[in-house]
């Protein structure tokens, strides 16, 4: 299923023939977005999974300044891994608007969209970065009603539909907690998404978040 920004402020969906609209939030903080698609398996914006480092800082100079540095290794069984953190061309100094992570085994296989200055992503109509993380939970559990598919619940108890290849999570924006979402596959000596995140996302605000991921 390819997902897609619908168009300004207002997103739209036709689920079983009824039309499902979602409000993106305006203000609070958060800047202009550009806006990306996604096709899970494949990639998100201009990156694309399995993409070696240097493949994403290219891909990244549209959106503007990038840099990588190599990530601790907590864990024997990932091979060594890259954050590459992409910057928005033309603003002040800021949180990176993307953050991307490869490992050296299976390349590219995460790429986490800031909830401020992130560019902005929909599933079917949803829109899902900076958005307000308990009404778009909410979204998530209209979503398979609509669709009569399940309902998949992470450890934090946040629900979502059971497919794509998207990790919800939270990041603090003022007083509000926003979605941070993860675009991913499956890493190297991982079973799941879930289990692949890397440790420097649960670093952003804790770990917060519902999954949207095949297993």
């Amino acid at each position: 299923m390819a997902i897609g920004m619908m168009g300004g402020g207002t997103f739209s969906g036709v689920f079983r023939g009824r039309l499902m609209t979602f409000k993106s939030e305006a203000g609070s903080g958060v800047a202009e977005r550009d806006e990306w698609s996604c096709s899970p398996g494949v990639g998100v914006g201009p990156l694309r999974f399995g993409m070696t480092v240097e493949g994403v800082v290219e891909a990244a100079e549209v959106v503007g300044q990038t840099r990588a540095s190599e990530c601790a290794r907590r864990y024997a069984i990932f091979s060594p891994t890259w954050k590459v953190e992409v910057h928005r061309r033309g603003t002040a100094p800021s949180r990176p608007a993307v953050a991307a992570y490869v490992s050296q085994a299976v390349g590219l296989f995460c790429t986490a969209a800031d909830a401020v200055h992130g560019p902005q992503v929909a599933y079917d109509g949803i829109p899902l970065v900076g958005e307000d993380l308990p009404e778009l939970e909410s979204d998530a559990i209209t979503y398979p009603e609509a669709m009569d598919v399940h309902v998949r619940y992470t450890p934090e108890g946040y629900a979502g539909p059971d497919d794509s290849g998207i990790v919800m999570r939270g990041q603090l924006v003022g007083q509000v907690l926003r979605s941070r979402p993860s675009f991913m596959v499956t890493r190297d000596g991982a079973n799941t998404e879930w289990d692949s995140m890397p440790s420097e996302e649960d670093r952003v605000n804790g770990r917060y978040g519902f999954s949207w991921c095949d297993s």
